[in-house]
């Protein structure tokens, strides 16, 4: 049996996602608990949409969990126990304060949470000098200088987008391809005078959300620098062969995984197939 599971964490208290010895992590949290909730034979292992750096939020992380072979369902009263009153209930009862299971359910073996998905959205929030800061929100925001031009950063934005190598933007991994395809980056002022930026893309690189929005930033800024920090500056960097030292990184506070999009079960396969291929062509 595969289970999907849908969660949300506050990544302040997290050195990320993926398990490390010694720290606390999410996915090292969950592991642990549901290994316990199931008591399962050996350690639960997690498979997870998107693996969130030190810090990083999420309000619709998915990951999937595949169950030993000949575990089944407990009968109660003669019928079979629901899966999420089963797992998931539990998990709300045991789990920390800043880590929630809101569903979890059977899904077909096709499904993937890592390479059946289709896109990843992320939202970044910034303060900035025209914001009305509430400090109880101050864990999910970054602050920059003055003032934030979000038509010039729009502007800029329409650069990035489609298929690009983003290698400018990207901590490099030996043997990871940096191209990918960003197909939304918008930035709003909200009532409060917050600037919230979207991210939408099929897939992200290290690191490539908040160097994004540190490039947006800085246009949005109009810092006075030897290199003017426009739109000829952001097309310039997507011709780059690697990391631009140029492009600060923002801080991982801001960041938020939002939401994970999923073809419909009989395209899962058939998906999960297309993502697993090695995007090394030059982007057209």
């Amino acid at each position: 049996m595969r289970l999907r599971l849908d969660l949300a964490y506050d990544g302040t208290d997290f050195s990320g996602w993926a398990t490390q010895p010694g720290l606390r992590t999410v996915q090292g949290e969950l592991e642990g608990w549901i290994t316990q909730v199931l008591r399962l034979p050996e350690p639960a292992q997690l498979v997870v949409a998107g693996r969130t750096d030190a810090g990083v939020h999420a309000t619709g992380q998915v990951c999937h969990l595949d169950l030993p072979e000949g575990w089944r369902v407990p009968v109660r009263d003669g019928e079979r126990e629901d899966v999420d009153a089963l797992l998931g209930h539990r998990l709300r009862r045991v789990l920390p304060a800043d880590v929630v299971v809101h569903a979890v359910r059977p899904v077909p073996t096709d499904f993937d949470a890592r390479f059946s998905a289709l896109w990843r959205r992320y939202t970044y929030r910034v303060w900035d000098e025209r914001t009305h800061r509430d400090p109880t929100l101050r864990r999910r925001s970054a602050t920059v200088r003055g003032s934030l031009d979000v038509d010039a950063m729009n502007s800029g934005a329409q650069v990035l987008l489609g298929l690009h190598d983003f290698a400018a933007f990207c901590k490099p991994r030996q043997g990871a391809t940096t191209i990918r395809t960003l197909q939304r980056l918008e930035a709003v002022r909200n009532e409060a005078g917050e600037v919230v930026v979207m991210v939408v893309a099929d897939a992200f690189c290290h690191s490539m959300v908040r160097s994004l929005m540190g490039a947006l930033c800085a246009v949005g800024q109009g810092v006075p620098s030897r290199v003017r920090r426009d739109e000829e500056w952001l097309a310039a960097l997507l011709r780059a062969t690697g990391r631009d030292s140029s492009v600060l990184m923002m801080p991982a506070s801001g960041l938020t995984l939002s939401e994970v999009g999923y073809p419909a079960e009989d395209q899962l396969a058939a998906r999960a197939v297309q993502a697993r291929r090695r995007r090394d062509e030059e982007p057209a």
